[in-house]
């Protein structure tokens, strides 16, 4: 009877996954928001025998499937990005301004925010630290509407792009590239903070583990993935766009696999030598993406990827909301709302303006924003999938007491940012889609 009824919710989310896209495009309604109502309407009728859908009793299910999910976002982030980041080149940099601001800054104060609320609240301080860490990444599984769409390519350039300045291959919306690049990588800069909270629960006070944390956590780990990701993404475009040997040269073939063997690949060779192998996926995705960013090839590996996700993620939130209406929410206080309605509302858009307005370019120039495309990216920082693997790692780590209220707290935290961004997403970006086009600038001044 359960393989039956998985059976059932992995064809409905696969039916859904091909109509909602194009049903919902002409309103403020997201696929995310039906698919929770949908579960959650689910919910309320009986369940067959033997489906499982407490949080504690199928961790070890949660963690591998939501982990699935987010490599794919990322992978798929990776390869849509149309704007380089070469470190040797310093003329790419400013462009990451904006993104580099709100993970160096916005998410730390966002962990900080949540932290300082949890456990003003009466958490214990390991619990409040991991609840701060799992909700402070945005999301890129559940963030579509305010992403960037997918790889643009040019036929009339299709093999390399290397001579180009980031202006002649860039994408002109500098809302969507920020939320885009930023839940790319900010994914995998949660961890450090993950292991800070298991650290405090499990080895006690930090002036114990302080030093290792900061050296192989917060730092070691971040530069092996990145470099694994760079190295097997370099390997890779150039053995698909110009090896020498016809059979490898899978650009030509037009095989899209090569997206899903690349992430499977990067991320157990980042974990085997120790690195975080959610960076290395999306590091992956920007080196292979490089290697020929105009070229068609890239096109049909995000093409692939993008279908994976929509399937994977609408399972997931079917299952989100049918375990909503089945027990999960049982543990919700008042703290919850105080906590949820605070990060959405004030930590993270207080957070991100203050990140984006430190040392802030100007509205002409790359990685500049108008005060109200700063405003719109400070607000869209969904909550999703992500929160939901880092919070099933880190209880499968250490058996914190706290964990049913976090279970409830971190799914009452996507549902009401599914629910709230979703409904917004359309008519803002709309309204800056309407102002950039008047003014026919990337920006639009203020």
């Amino acid at each position: 009877m359960t393989i039956n009824a998985v059976y059932l919710i992995a064809g409905l989310a696969l039916f859904l996954a091909a109509v909602l896209p194009a049903a919902l495009k002409r309103y403020a309604v997201s696929a995310p928001m039906v698919l929770l109502s949908m579960g959650l309407l689910i919910g309320l009728l009986p369940l067959p025998d033997g489906l499982q859908l407490d949080p504690i009793d199928i961790r070890p299910q949660i963690q591998r499937v939501s982990e699935l999910a987010v490599l794919v976002a990322l992978m798929g982030v990776g390869l849509a990005l149309d704007r380089p980041f070469r470190f040797h080149r310093r003329a790419t940099w400013p462009a990451w301004s904006t993104t580099a601001r709100l993970l160096a800054i916005a998410m730390p104060l966002t962990i900080a925010g949540v932290f300082l609320l949890g456990w003003g609240l009466g958490l214990a301080p390991a619990a409040a630290l991991l609840l701060g860490s799992v909700l402070s990444p945005t999301d890129p599984v559940l963030a579509g509407d305010v992403q960037v769409q997918g790889p643009r390519v040019d036929p009339e350039h299709p093999s390399d792009d290397e001579g180009l300045i980031p202006e002649e291959i860039d994408e002109d919306d500098e809302v969507r590239f920020a939320l885009t690049s930023e839940a790319g990588l900010n994914d995998g800069l949660a961890f450090p903070f993950v292991y800070a909270a298991v650290f405090l629960a499990s080895l006690g006070p930090v002036s114990g583990w302080i030093g290792g944390w900061l050296a192989w956590q917060l730092v070691g780990k971040v530069v092996i993935g990145v470099a694994v990701g760079v190295a097997v993404g370099w390997a890779l475009a150039r053995i698909a766009f110009r090896s020498p040997s016809r059979p490898l040269r899978l650009a030509e073939q037009g095989e899209p696999l090569l997206a899903i063997a690349a992430l499977i690949m990067t991320y157990g060779l980042s974990e085997l030598v120790g690195g975080y192998g959610f960076l290395a996926v999306f590091a992956c995705g920007m080196a292979l993406r490089a290697g020929a960013s105009s070229h068609r090839y890239h096109e049909a590996m995000h093409s692939v990827i993008e279908r994976l996700e929509r399937l994977l993620t609408l399972i997931i939130l079917l299952l989100l909301g049918m375990a909503m209406t089945h027990g999960l929410l049982a543990n919700l206080d008042w703290r919850s709302f105080v906590i949820v309605g605070l990060l959405i509302f004030v930590v993270r858009p207080l957070a991100g303006i203050v990140s984006l307005r430190t040392r802030r370019r100007d509205v002409e120039r790359r990685g500049g924003l108008s005060k109200a495309e700063a405003v719109a990216v400070a607000f869209f920082g969904v909550r999703g999938i992500g929160s939901i693997y880092y919070l099933a790692y880190a209880a499968g780590e250490h058996a914190f007491v706290e964990e049913r209220f976090l279970w409830s707290t971190v799914a009452l935290a996507i549902t009401v940012s599914v629910f709230v961004h979703g409904v917004l997403v359309t008519p803002v970006m709309g309204r800056l889609d309407a102002r950039r086009g008047l003014t026919g600038t990337s920006t639009s001044p203020e």
